[in-house]
């Protein structure tokens, strides 16, 4: 019975219940990935859900794209499932250079966390499909728009990882000793003679320090790529570059807070664990440049929701 009411609603409601379930999935995941961290083992269950999660996202914004003729990101809704895609493919290339069972334990609390909050607390006009106003009928929309996305999604993941940076082997030092281009470094034998080459064997956070890095450097080049994008595409729309709009000064405050996160690791050589708390410090930037301005009720970006 409860499978035939759940066919008959996906033929008639695909985008809805395609992203209930992911929901039902993420809440089925979230307790084995924490069980895996206890047992500091490896789960191949979790890899299946997330591997699940992401392709039924994918389906779902297929479907949308096919219903509304357009990129399916053009609202709150689309785009905290997008989010969630990215966040969840972002988690699978970060498992395949780290193995962990810490890293799905950090990565799917907020995966859940963004899909309940389209599900269940979003009123119904900001899930439902709409027709683009005409300044949105643009190839700049896919462009723009998932390049910052897929940004958030790498900012998020890497200042999630700086977070458990800072707890785990807390009381050892934490020292920059790769090159922070992958985990893993050499090291060279003090005997001249042999030239051996000794891998040097890294902590845990030492490794999640350097993916931390390489996911806000990835995410740092594609929000520069979306303030360029977007820059343009206002030209075009609106003939102006730049407005200051309050998503627009925002973005700008998130690039400039990581790019001086970037600087003190490059040029500072920043040590220790005074980065990873910067970093840290990134998720609540990004947090209020994603969802905080666009609830004020002002600006192009505005959703209009809680004071508009």
């Amino acid at each position: 019975m409860i499978l035939n009411n759940f066919f008959k609603n996906l033929i008639y409601d695909p985008v809805s219940m395609l992203g209930l379930s992911v929901f039902y999935i993420l809440l089925v995941n979230l307790p084995i990935s924490l069980g895996a961290v206890f047992k500091k083992k490896i789960s191949s269950t979790v890899r299946f859900f997330t591997i699940l999660v992401n392709l039924t996202i994918t389906l779902q914004l297929l479907f949308r794209w096919s219903i509304s003729g357009h990129f399916p990101i053009s609202n709150l809704y689309e785009s905290l499932y997008f989010l969630t895609w990215g966040i969840t493919l972002g988690q699978l290339f970060i498992e395949r250079e780290y193995q962990s069972p810490i890293i799905p334990s950090i990565a799917i609390p907020i995966q859940l966390l963004t899909v309940a909050f389209a599900c269940f607390v979003l009123p119904d006009d900001l899930k439902l499909s709409s027709n683009l106003v005409p300044a949105l009928r643009s190839s700049w929309l896919v462009m723009h728009v998932s390049v910052v996305m897929l940004s958030y999604a790498a900012l998020i993941i890497g200042s999630l990882l700086s977070a458990t940076v800072l707890f785990v082997n807390k009381n050892k030092p934490l020292q920059i000793r790769s090159s922070s281009a992958g985990v893993g470094g050499f090291k060279i034998s003090n005997y001249p003679l042999n030239n051996l080459v000794d891998t040097t064997e890294f902590s845990h956070s030492e490794e999640l320090d350097t993916l931390s890095y390489r996911s806000i450097l990835i995410g740092f080049v594609l929000l520069t790529l979306g303030l360029i994008s977007g820059a343009v595409w206002a030209n075009e729309a609106w003939g102006t570059w730049w407005s200051w709009d309050p998503k627009e000064t925002w973005a700008f405050i998130s690039w400039l807070f990581y790019a001086a996160y970037l600087h003190m690791r490059i040029s500072k050589g920043w040590q220790g664990r005074r980065p990873a708390l910067l970093a840290t410090a990134g998720f609540f930037v990004v947090l209020v440049c994603y969802l905080g301005v666009n609830f004020l009720g002002i600006g192009l970006h505005s959703y209009g929701w809680i004071f508009g």
